[in-house]
């Protein structure tokens, strides 16, 4: 079975304002978590209105789930002693005119003297979905087999429609956020891990980067695990929807694995279709059409009827096919959390949007 592992990044709101407040030491302190994942459960962020949860090693979804759950449940009493919630929104809706403090870490104060404005304007929350691979050489064969999905995965995870309090038109703008970084969107197409490496010492060696942690692919290997990191979803607003990422990337892992075995060809998709994919799908959601890894576009439900297609074996092995396909019918009913964001605003205004966005993230 593969072991998997999430992260989870989170906003802290003024629950009448829904304005990010810098409280994020406050808040971490209070939660009293122990360390039970290297760097401990809850962890800090680039700015100091941004908390990060981590789950340990899990080997089936509902451990992911109970570990999220706790996670939030903990984050949120402790921001209500400090007077703030937690939310689980992309982006923030709206901000103060003063940037956020940067979080007083060596390597955030770095990228704050490299990119000021970037660093201001980077009060964004993704979910990171870790699944375990034999070797590196391995990982990079998974890399290059799974990266044709992230467009769909982030038409499904999209939860960030709102920016300085105005509709930006996007379902995920988290995405095109990240998307102004030096290295960053979909991960490009690698034949060997001699190829990656060889390409990411060419990044290195001109100084645009510093370290393999500005590697801001929507996937890639991480450094310290032994895990590929899938990267491109936005943070969910329920936990529920978080553990189906997590499902579907287990599956994906699984199925590239699968292939690799099988001696199956890498898929050839070019990176500048993948880029205008995932651009597509960071705009639109699910709202319409989609472009699937093979180039054509169709309705967006067919697409994702592709992807459980594509999953079926594996999450029939790991026994996660009920619970994964029921989340991705529940997800087509009512539609993306960005979506949700929108009925919210439209319906009740910031105190609907507010009550959305903070409400949902510690729901059971």
């Amino acid at each position: 079975m593969i072991t998997i592992g999430v992260e989870e990044e989170y906003l802290l709101l003024d629950p009448e304002t829904c304005l990010p407040v810098p409280l994020a030491d406050q808040v971490r302190a209070a939660t009293g978590l122990g360390p039970i994942t290297e760097d401990g459960e809850v962890q800090s962020e680039l700015l100091q209105a941004q908390v990060e949860v981590a789950t340990p090693v899990c080997t089936d979804l509902d451990e992911v789930g109970g570990h999220l759950l706790r996670l939030r449940h903990a984050l949120g009493t402790a921001a209500e002693k400090h007077g703030c919630r937690i939310a689980a929104s992309a982006v923030a809706p709206f901000r103060t005119e003063a940037p956020v403090p940067v979080t007083r870490n060596a390597r955030y104060l770095a990228l704050r003297t490299h990119a000021p404005q970037l660093v201001a304007e980077h009060l964004v929350n993704g979910m990171h979905v870790h699944a375990a691979v034999p070797d590196k050489e391995t990982g990079v064969a998974v890399l290059s087999r799974v990266r044709i999905w992230l467009p769909v995965l982030v038409a499904m995870s999209a939860n960030s429609p709102f920016w300085d309090g105005k509709d930006t038109g996007w379902a995920s703008w988290r995405t095109v956020m990240f998307g102004r970084w030096a290295v960053s969107g979909p991960p490009p197409r690698f034949t060997s891990l001699a190829d990656h490496d060889s390409r990411i010492k060419s990044l290195m060696d001109t100084g645009i980067i510093t370290d393999t942690g500005q590697l801001y692919w929507q996937a890639r290997l991480s450094e310290r695990y032994p895990t590929i990191e899938v990267r491109c979803a936005d943070v969910q607003l329920r936990a529920d929807a978080a553990v189906m990422f997590a499902g579907i990337v287990r599956a994906l892992v699984a199925t590239a694995l699968r292939e690799q075995k099988a001696g199956l060809p890498l898929p050839d998709c070019p990176h500048e279709l993948l880029q205008a994919m995932n651009w597509h799908a960071a705009r639109h959601g699910l709202s319409g059409r989609l472009v699937d890894p093979d180039g054509r576009s169709r309705r967006a439900g067919d697409v994702l009827c592709m992807l459980l297609d594509h999953l079926t074996p594996a999450l029939d092995e790991a026994g996660d096919t009920r619970e994964v396909t029921s989340l991705v019918h529940r997800l087509l009913q009512e539609g993306t959390p960005a979506d949700r964001q929108r009925r919210a605003h439209a319906e009740g205004g910031l105190p609907g949007l507010t009550q959305l966005i903070t409400g949902e993230t510690v729901a059971t």
